[in-house]
């Protein structure tokens, strides 16, 4: 074992990493990528009020990253390794099928997101992925501190959400779990509006095509409040592709 080993990170977090062309569009409306760290120059109109709308809007998810979430983040439990995590993430991965969803833009819960669109047979598929990653990966989870579940507001919950949060350490899993790539904060009705249409303009003809799924991603926080990076992306296939964050996986036991 290595005299100085990597430090771990404070915690990880299972996402669906969008395809291009979605990543590209995505990432360019956050003004960030999780895929390297680094600040991504915006494609609206170059126009100060708005462009600073936007910044504001989108500082929540940017923090996150471009991500839709299968397992939400959480802190290693004991006993669990960032290498036991990165294997578990390959045997999980290998010889899943791809497959393809459509995705469409809707309000959700006060924030805007892409969601799934109206195939049946492609959102089942989607919700069979994450109710295995939320079953699977639980032995990997630390139990939330008081803090960690206040943070989720439980008293504000329905009781099935609360039932999610109490069993898996989220409220949204399951029998609640929606699909959604999260574009925006809290928004009230008129910024809704605004948004909305700025998300059409950049995003519409995209969403007139299918978003194929080959590969799943794990994600890292550094630190307590540090954004999310991409660590690493595991293919249906089996292959393997590293991000900003992939450092943070070779931790010493």
């Amino acid at each position: 074992m290595s005299n100085n080993p990597l430090p771990q990170a404070y915690r990880y977090a299972i996402y669906l990493n969008p395809a291009a062309p979605f990543r590209r569009v995505g990432e360019q409306w956050l003004g960030r990528s999780a895929e390297t760290g680094e600040a991504i120059a915006r494609t609206v109109p170059d126009d100060a009020r708005r462009m600073a709308h936007i910044a504001r809007w989108t500082e929540a998810p940017a923090h996150y990253g471009l991500h839709a979430t299968l397992k939400a983040p959480f802190r290693l439990a004991d006993g669990q390794t960032p290498a036991g995590l990165d294997a578990a993430m390959r045997a999980f991965a290998r010889y899943r099928q791809p497959f393809a969803v459509p995705l469409a833009l809707h309000n959700l819960r006060g924030f805007l997101a892409w969601c799934l669109g109206g195939d049946a047979s492609a959102n089942a598929r989607m919700h069979a992925l994450a109710d295995a990653a939320v079953r699977e990966f639980d032995s990997f989870r630390a139990p939330p501190t008081p803090a960690e579940l206040a943070r989720r507001k439980p008293g504000q919950l329905s009781e099935p959400a609360r039932r999610m949060l109490d069993a898996w350490g989220y409220p949204y899993a399951f029998e609640t779990f929606i699909f959604h790539i999260t574009l925006t904060g809290l928004l009230d009705e008129a910024e809704q509006d605004s948004a909305i249409a700025m998300l059409q303009a950049a995003s519409g003809p995209l969403l007139q095509q299918a978003m194929t799924v080959r590969d799943v991603s794990l994600f890292v926080q550094s630190a307590p409040d540090a954004p999310f990076l991409a660590a690493r992306h595991y293919g249906f296939d089996g292959s393997t592709t590293d991000a900003a964050g992939a450092a943070l996986l070779e931790a010493a036991a």
